[in-house]
């Protein structure tokens, strides 16, 4: 094969991993929010949607070794509970996510059902096909996703030169800060170390058999699917932005990107991309249950009864979290991703540095101060922020959720200084 088109097919391919339907419910709402302020705001959320995430990418592509091989520099054991919960979150809540979003844009505008039936019978069929394994799913997610993409630009095309010229005013007052918060909403970097080990698991069987090759390709690939993700979350962000006049005030995240599409394509386009993005919605939940079951049937000696069980629990898990709507499903997440998203982020970054700059002693000191300085962020979230104020006070951008940076920063650069003193006496 030749290798431009190879390298073309595997960034289209890693795409399509990262590009999960449930989370083109967030850059209109964003963008509608920010309003004049919108492009403040996708510099913040293109830094936690799609650059982190492509640098989970190239830190693969120095690894070459699966989730577990992201955390084992801090201990065996930290790296297993990290892997654990990567999927527990998974299966938790941007699994069901799918679920709520196909019920809120393609079955409620039409049929008066329960959220709670239409889950049911949703992951009835997740679980069915997560049993059996089908390749239908594979190749309706090679066809979904190129149409998907192509009507998004065409709603972004549109909505550039047809909007209506009035812009709402920020609601934000931390546009820069809102964008990377809700950049962790897409879950893209706890995406990017799951599937940069599918990469990896489906180049072993490729031509590409050296290590500097595969590193290459992952690389190449991992920049066309960035582009691609900037390309679609600024877009539909901007759109937002554009339209956001037009909007009900407090309209979820749903009804906004419903209203979008109806005012560019009409109600035909509406309903066309409802059922596209409920089909995309279900390839992505299968896609999860079964990686999540294939983790366990792996650590259980590929137990078949291990996988079968896994698949039921997870598709349990669906059942009751996707019947809330996707407003409930995402305040739920956030405790959740600010435990666990800095963890993501500093073994992201640590395991694309030099290696003489990532020591063992490294990885240990900085994954230890993110957790400690995270925690007000996580309590935050679940206890009134008013019993954290002199926490808040005392940590450097605590009080924009974000108090875990530059502990972290300055513990890398504290131990790598102090190793250098070491070493040069």
């Amino acid at each position: 094969m030749n290798k431009t088109k190879e390298i073309w097919i595997a960034g289209f391919a890693l795409f399509s991993l990262f590009f999960g339907a449930g989370n083109l419910i967030l850059p209109p709402s964003l963008g509608a929010k920010a309003g004049l302020d919108w492009w403040i705001v996708v510099l913040g959320f293109v830094l936690t949607a799609v650059t982190i995430p492509i640098l989970a990418i190239f830190a693969h592509a120095k690894l070459q070794g699966t989730l577990y091989d992201f955390g084992k520099k801090v201990s065996p054991i930290f790296s297993t509970i990290y892997c654990f919960l990567i999927y527990i979150i998974a299966i938790a809540i941007p699994s069901p996510r799918t679920a709520a979003v196909t019920h809120e844009m393609t079955v409620q505008p039409f049929f008066e059902t329960s959220a709670l039936l239409t889950s049911v019978i949703y992951f009835v069929l997740v679980f069915i096909f997560a049993i059996n394994r089908s390749r239908v799913i594979g190749l309706i997610g090679k066809f979904l996703t190129p149409i998907i993409v192509i009507i998004l630009l065409i709603i972004i095309g549109i909505a550039f030169f047809t909007s209506p010229g009035n812009i709402n005013p920020s609601t934000f007052t931390t546009p820069f800060v809102d964008g990377v918060l809700e950049g962790y909403q897409t879950f893209d970097a706890i995406g990017g170390v799951v599937v940069g080990a599918v990469i990896i698991i489906s180049l072993n069987y490729s031509t590409h058999t050296t290590f500097d090759a595969k590193r290459k390709l992952i690389r190449q690939a991992g920049f066309i699917a960035g582009t691609g993700l900037l390309v679609i979350y600024g877009g539909l962000i901007l759109s937002g932005s554009l339209f956001s006049a037009t909007f009900a005030e407090n309209a979820s995240r749903t009804a906004i990107l419903s209203s979008l599409s109806t005012q560019t394509l009409g109600n035909f386009g509406t309903t066309f991309l409802s059922v596209l993005v409920a089909l995309a919605c279900f390839t992505t939940a299968v896609g999860i249950v079964t990686g999540t079951a294939d983790y366990i049937k792996g650590i259980c000696n590929n137990s078949k009864t291990a996988y079968f069980i896994t698949a039921a629990i997870s598709s349990i898990i669906g059942i009751v979290v996707g019947s809330y709507n996707v407003g409930f499903i995402i305040d739920v997440a956030v405790p959740a991703l600010m435990f666990l998203y800095p963890i993501t982020i500093v073994l992201i970054l640590l395991n694309i540095v030099p290696d003489k700059y990532a020591t063992k002693l490294v990885f240990r000191g900085v994954v230890l101060v993110t957790f400690i300085f995270s925690v007000p962020d996580f309590l935050g979230f679940i206890i009134p922020r008013e019993n954290l104020t002199g926490i808040i006070k005392v940590i450097p951008f605590a009080k924009y959720s974000l108090g875990w940076v530059l502990p972290a920063f300055i513990t890398f650069l504290a131990v790598n200084l102090n190793h250098f003193l070491m070493n040069k006496k």
